[in-house]
């Protein structure tokens, strides 16, 4: 548009990391202004956002698994991608005006990353939920690239970069070199997978039926991807599955590790499958360069052991992994004239 530079002066232009877990914008100069899960509340069988549209967010996620009959907390980003499109519309519209103040007259330019491995389809679902939710113009990047430029690898010079995200619904594997994907691998394995494997294991060894909130709390307080010097065991709650009353009992942070083994092996898989991929003077570098982890996945302790181990590379966990993605989205709206044309927007065809 020929007024977009001037519409850009007087609007609140943001960068937003659409997430299966957690949603993340930025706004040019002023860094990470939301950080919120993407949770909305629902009336049940009208998708009808409570509380005047402002159960979204971190008060959605405090419903998740307590809601009664009359209510529905959803999630409706799965595996990186819209699962529900009305919901997702009304989350990003209540993110979208509670950052962009001047909700009338002048909408907002947007930057969105996605997985790598997204359909043309689903691209579509995402820049179409954007634009109803109030956005002038909609840019979308893949989710590798803006981790990488978060992380602040040297993503435009002649030597190779590797970035590993490891979100809530998918995890993505990238060698990038002069400012472009040279080989990539996307896989809907990622957080919320370790998540079930925890409940499961509940179920399985306890016959103990944990929530997803349960699940994601053990995981992060005594999960583990590899041995810790000082293991760690800690009690549990929930509902006995054949008593159907509510009971406790203590897990340790080997069992939580054992029951972690598939989804992490099978982001393993995907970083050396990768690697197998790459050009020979690219893996060359990935020897001085190594691997850089980004994402809520690239806590878990000893991820950066385990991969270290399979690969026989250097593997450091980037600054600040959950907020690569949403930094490197900034990155992009600052410097929109120069990276437009590599972006896919609302403008072209699928």
């Amino acid at each position: 548009m020929i007024f977009d530079p001037i519409l850009g002066m007087f609007s609140t232009d943001m960068g937003i990391d659409l997430g299966t877990c957690n949603t993340l914008v930025c706004v040019r100069g002023q860094g990470i202004v939301l950080n919120e899960p993407s949770v909305v509340a629902v009336k049940r069988g009208t998708n009808r956002v409570l509380q005047n549209g402002n159960a979204v967010g971190v008060v959605a996620k405090e419903m998740l698994g307590k809601t009664p009959g009359s209510i529905s907390a959803i999630r409706p980003m799965k595996d990186g991608v819209i699962a529900d499109f009305d919901i997702t519309e009304a989350m990003l519209s209540y993110f979208i005006r509670k950052v962009h103040r001047r909700r009338s007259l002048i909408k907002p330019r947007v930057v969105i990353s996605v997985p790598s491995g997204i359909t043309a389809v689903e691209k579509r679902a995402v820049l179409n939920s954007a634009e109803r939710a109030g956005a002038r113009r909609v840019y979308l990047v893949d989710e590798p690239m803006a981790a990488a430029i978060g992380a602040e690898l040297p993503v435009t010079e002649p030597t190779g970069s590797m970035i590993v995200d490891i979100g809530g619904g998918t995890t993505e594997v990238a060698i990038i070199s002069l400012a472009d994907i040279s080989v990539c691998e996307s896989i809907r394995v990622a957080g919320d997978d370790m998540d079930e494997a925890i409940a499961a294991h509940m179920k399985r060894t306890y016959n103990l039926m944990i929530g997803e909130q349960t699940a994601e709390r053990i995981k992060i307080e005594i999960g583990s991807a590899s041995p810790m010097d000082q293991e760690m065991t800690q009690e549990v709650r929930g509902r006995d599955m054949i008593s159907g009353l509510p009971r406790k009992t203590n897990i340790s942070s080997e069992e939580v590790r054992e029951a972690l083994k598939e989804p992490v092996g099978a982001i393993i898989d995907c970083v050396t499958r990768t690697l197998e991929k790459a050009e020979p003077e690219l893996a060359a570098d990935l020897v001085d360069n190594g691997i850089n982890l980004a994402g809520g996945g690239a806590l878990l302790r000893g991820m950066d052991t385990v991969l270290a181990n399979a690969t026989g590379l250097d593997v450091v966990v980037a600054e600040d992994p959950l907020t690569c993605v949403a930094r490197g989205t900034a990155v992009y709206l600052e410097n929109l004239e120069i990276w437009k044309d590599t972006m896919e927007s609302d403008e072209d065809e699928f």
